[in-house]
């Protein structure tokens, strides 16, 4: 049966330096680092690789990260992947837990999740499984 885990969560990008050989891709680098409250409460780590084009709205970025903490009572890690592309301001993102990722009490999860940004103020919303 899938479930629900919703809430806020806070966010903090910080610009990562290219790596050698590639300060001229444009291709740009962030460490991700957040903290999930509500239904999952827990935090994450991870890196974002993005790319933005001459077009104003139009960007393309792609990103993983590792989550720990506490989802539905139950504890341990899993992983998230990002796909995600805006066309002349039009978004389209895809976030999925990395199949086999989780590990602890969360082992066997799968799921998806969507962002959610009003008024400057970021939360999810994770459609999940999990075995009994």
């Amino acid at each position: 049966m899938t479930k629900r885990a919703s809430g806020p969560f806070d966010v903090k990008l910080t610009p990562m330096p290219p790596d050698p050989g590639a300060a001229d891709s444009g291709i740009g680098r962030m460490s991700l680092d957040k903290r999930f409250h509500g239904d999952l409460d827990g935090t994450s780590l991870g890196q974002m690789l993005a790319v933005r084009t001459p077009v104003e709205g139009s960007a393309g970025y792609v990103a993983m990260e590792r989550v720990t903490g506490t989802l539905g009572g139950r504890s341990g890690t899993f992983a998230l992947q990002h796909s995600g592309t805006m066309t002349r301001g039009a978004q389209q993102l895809a976030l999925t837990v990395v199949p086999d990722s989780a590990t602890g009490q969360l082992e066997g999860l799968a799921g998806s999740m969507r962002i959610i940004i009003a008024g400057g103020k970021h939360s999810y919303e994770f459609d999940y499984t999990l075995p009994d």
